[in-house]
Order: C-alpha cells, then structure tokens, then sequence
C-alpha cells in the first residue's frame, strides 16, 4: 500500500435501529464491513458510542 493511500481519510457509515429495550447501532467501512457495534438503553447513548468510533483518533487507535 502506498504512503499516499494510507494517509488518505477513511470513510465509515452508520446504522441506528430502535429496538424494544433501546438503540442498537452498527459502524460500516468503505467496504461495507462491519467495524463496530453495540446497543445502549437511549439514543443519545447509541449517537455518543457511534462519535466515539468515528472519531479519528479511534481510528488511530485501531491502526496502532
């Protein structure tokens, strides 16, 4: 892999879904793949987990 190619930014997607006993979320790579996932009991919860892991230095992180 190019030097080029690794420092160009990653893009992720996410999925929030309503369930009966809160939120269930889901994080998506460029390719589709899942790269994180949980469920938390509020919304605002699920939202803060999804921040957390499309923050860059998550991202970094994972990298390390």
């Amino acid at each position: 892999m190019s030097r080029e190619t690794e420092s160009e930014p990653r893009s992720f997607a996410y999925s929030l879904s309503q369930r009966e006993d809160g939120w269930a979320w889901c994080v998506y790579d460029e390719d589709g793949l899942t790269v994180a996932n949980g469920a938390q009991v509020s919304r605002a919860a699920a939202l803060a987990a999804i921040e957390r892991r499309l923050s860059p230095s998550c991202d970094e992180e994972a990298a390390a």
